[in-house]
C-alpha cells in the first residue's frame, strides 16, 4: 500500500470505512470492496498486501495480481504480460461446446488461445472431444498448458502453421478470439489492456480484420467438410467480414449477438453445408 495508508491490511473488507477499498475506489476501481477482499485473501501477509494493493492502484489488473480469472464455471490460470480472457467471449465458449456437442469424438481447435478459455471450457464439458489450441505467445502458453487436461495438446506457433499436417481437413470446430481492435482505436482501450496486455493479442490492422480475414482463408484447409469457424469480433465488423467475396464464396456465414449489443460470434461453414450450422444452432 502507499506510505500514506500503511494500516489497510489490518481493517476487515467490506467496512464503510475500509481504508484498501476507500484507496482502490479513489484509483477508479469499481468494484473496490469486492477487489479489497480478494486481494486480502490472496496475500500471504501484510507485506505483500501492502505490494498488490501499490501494484493495482498504479493500474496492473486484478487477475495479473491473483494469477487467476473466473470464466463461467472455470477458474483459469492468468499472468503479468498475457491476455486475459473477457466475460464476453464466454459467448464464444458457448457456441463452441455447442457445435462440439452434435459432432462424435470432435477435433476442436482454439486458435489465438491465449490461455485456452475456449479449449477449456470445451474440454470441460465435452466428453471425448480431441482439443488443441494454439498460440504465438509462449507465455500465455504456459497459463493454457494450466487450464487444460493432460490429453489436449497445445501448438507453439503462428496460425494454422503451428498445426500438425494430421489435423489438416479433420478439424470438426475451429474457435478463435483473434486481435480484432483497429489500430487507431488502442488508445481508447482502458490502461489495463492498453499497458499490462500485450498489443498483438489486441489490435488486428487498420480495421481490426487482419487476423480474422486470415483465419477465415486459412481455415478452409484445416475444417472437415461440415466443421464450423466460429470468431468473436465487433458487431460493426461482421458486415464487412460477410460483404468479402472471399469469404461469401467459401462459407456461408451467420452471427450469434452477445447481450452486451458490442459483439459478436460469427459462424462460418462451407458454401452449401448450411446444415453444419443449423444442426447445433437451436441449443446457442
Amino acid at each position: 500500500m502507499t506510505p500514506q495508508s500503511p494500516d489497510v491490511h489490518v481493517q476487515p473488507a467490506g467496512l464503510l470505512d475500509d481504508p484498501l477499498a476507500g484507496a482502490l475506489r479513489r484509483a477508479g476501481c469499481v468494484f473496490a470492496e469486492d477487489e479489497a477482499e480478494l486481494l486480502r485473501r490472496h496475500a500471504s501477509g501484510a507485506d505483500e498486501l501492502d505490494d498488490l494493493c501499490a501494484r493495482r492502484i498504479a493500474g496492473e489488473p486484478l487477475e495479473h495480481l491473483l494469477g487467476w480469472v473466473q470464466f463461467g464455471d472455470l477458474r483459469l490460470s492468468v499472468g503479468s504480460g498475457v491476455f486475459v480472457p473477457r466475460q464476453r467471449s464466454l459467448l464464444l465458449a458457448q457456441e463452441a461446446v455447442a457445435a462440439a456437442m452434435v459432432r462424435p469424438e470432435a477435433v476442436v481447435l482454439e486458435a489465438f488461445c491465449g490461455v485456452a478459455p475456449i479449449a477449456s471450457a470445451v474440454a470441460a464439458a465435452v466428453d471425448g472431444a480431441q482439443v488443441h489450441a494454439a498460440d504465438i505467445a509462449a507465455d500465455a502458453l504456459v497459463h493454457a498448458r494450466r487450464n487444460l487436461p493432460v490429453a489436449a495438446q497445445i501448438h507453439h506457433g503462428i496460425g494454422f502453421d503451428a498445426l500438425p499436417e494430421t489435423l489438416r481437413g479433420r478439424v470438426d470446430v475451429i474457435a478463435a478470439v483473434p486481435p480484432y481492435v483497429p489500430d487507431h482505436a488502442f488508445g481508447l482501450l482502458a490502461p489495463e489492456a492498453r499497458d499490462h496486455e500485450p498489443r498483438r493479442a489486441l489490435t488486428g490492422g487498420a480495421d481490426g480484420l487482419d487476423h480474422v480475414d486470415a483465419l477465415i482463408a486459412g481455415a478452409q484447409a484445416w475444417l472437415s467438410d461440415d466443421g464450423v469457424l466460429l470468431i468473436e469480433m465487433n458487431a460493426a465488423q461482421f458486415d464487412a467480414v460477410a460483404a468479402r467475396d472471399e469469404h461469401s464464396r467459401a462459407f456461408d456465414l451467420d452471427a450469434v449477438a452477445g447481450d452486451d449489443g458490442q459483439t459478436v460470434v460469427a459462424r462460418l461453414c462451407r458454401a452449401g453445408r448450411r446444415s453444419a450450422i443449423s444442426r447445433f444452432v437451436s441449443r446457442s
